[in-house]
């Protein structure tokens, strides 16, 4: 007799087997219950107890220092003043006296035009004035006896004028011949040769004065309220000449493009050895102010992209400050924006978010050291 036939003769046989089964899979259900957990279960238990755990920071104590704070500005340097000269007169070129490059006094000659008929319409003008002169004061001494009327005297005056003024003019153009240096300075070009004929208006010389040059650059308007007219500044030139000037001006209006005002630096350069038209650095002084020297490591960023420093209060969460760098240097940047005494995050900063609780243990004095000092 096989299965299937027991099971027609007996059906309450398939009923047990299947009452067994179920009574099995339950068991088997309670019995789990009470076993150790799974790998996934220990997984969820670790994972909680991690985020229950205080995440550890180091934290390094500092009190703000007195310093004077600098505005740095980058701009150009220029002469001081620069001009081209032109001719004044028609002529020929008969002498040249000074070459480019040539350091001149004001009123030095620098080259010449040739004489042409100048001297003669001097003595001419000359002898026009002396003629209309003597009739005038002729006319003058007659007209008492009434042998001359004013409308003669009158006529006789405006001759004797017109003769002045054609004098004037001839004694003008005989020194107009002579080009000479209108101050201080250097010929930084020529645009005639020897032998050249010039017009009048016509551009002869290029003359810069060095004697003074001007570093002219452009202060944000943040930092305008700093810079001053007359304040002393100090300039670095590409060149590795440090040199100390004057704020000679300050723009009163910032640029509708860029909002920042332009700012131009007076320096002595009586010598003429400091170059015109290289880049320069300006360090301008702002005034004294309470800042923390830091390594520029420890400066982060938060959700809006406001640079500032994580520190730790006093009931130990993390705090984030936004800060302005004050000055740099070659070991660090001094910034503002902390308070006077603070416990800045040196290890650990890029873990913690602001508002949470951490545990903050001093920083060993390896660890403190190398927060002083960038990373190179």
């Amino acid at each position: 007799m096989n299965i299937s036939q027991a099971v027609s003769k007996r059906p309450w046989l398939l009923a047990v087997f299947v009452a067994a089964l179920v009574s099995v899979w339950m068991l088997s259900g309670i019995l789990r219950e009470g076993s150790a957990p799974g790998p996934l279960e220990q997984a969820a238990d670790v994972g909680s107890e991690a985020q229950r755990a205080i995440p550890r920071v180091q934290v390094s104590v500092q009190t703000a220092k007195p310093i004077t704070r600098f505005v740095s500005v980058y701009g150009r340097s220029a002469p001081a003043r620069s001009v081209e000269i032109k001719a004044e007169t028609d002529g020929r070129v008969q002498s040249i006296d000074a070459d480019r490059g040539a350091r001149v006094k004001k009123g030095q000659r620098i080259l010449q035009l040739d004489m042409r008929d100048r001297q003669a319409r001097l003595d001419q003008a000359r002898a026009s004035v002396t003629e209309h002169s003597t009739a005038y004061e002729a006319q003058l001494r007659l007209k008492s006896d009434g042998y001359v009327s004013e409308t003669q005297i009158a006529e006789t005056l405006a001759k004797l004028e017109a003769a002045r003024a054609e004098l004037t003019r001839a004694e003008l153009d005989l020194r107009y011949r002579e080009i000479r240096a209108p101050f201080d300075g250097v010929i930084l070009d020529r645009e005639v040769e020897l032998g050249d004929f010039i017009k009048q208006g016509d551009p002869v010389i290029s003359f810069v004065d060095n004697t003074r040059i001007i570093v002219t650059g452009t202060v944000s308007e943040k930092e305008a309220r700093y810079v001053q007219t007359g304040m002393l500044a100090e300039a670095k030139l590409v060149t590795g000449q440090n040199v100390q000037g004057r704020i000679r001006y300050m723009a009163p209006v910032a640029d509708e493009a860029t909002r920042t005002f332009t700012v131009e630096v007076e320096i002595p350069n009586p010598d003429g050895s400091l170059p015109a038209g290289v880049t320069a650095e300006l360090q301008i002084p702002g005034g004294e102010m309470l800042a923390h020297k830091i390594s520029p490591s420890l400066l982060s960023l938060d959700a809006g992209g406001t640079i500032g420093i994580k520190t730790v209060n006093e009931y130990n969460q993390v705090e984030f400050f936004p800060v302005e760098i004050a000055r740099s240097e070659t070991d660090g940047v001094w910034i503002s924006g902390l308070p006077e005494t603070a416990r800045i995050i040196v290890l650990g900063q890029g873990y913690v978010n602001v508002g949470l609780e951490v545990e903050s243990v001093a920083a060993d004095a390896e660890t403190a050291l190398a927060a002083e000092k960038p990373t190179p």
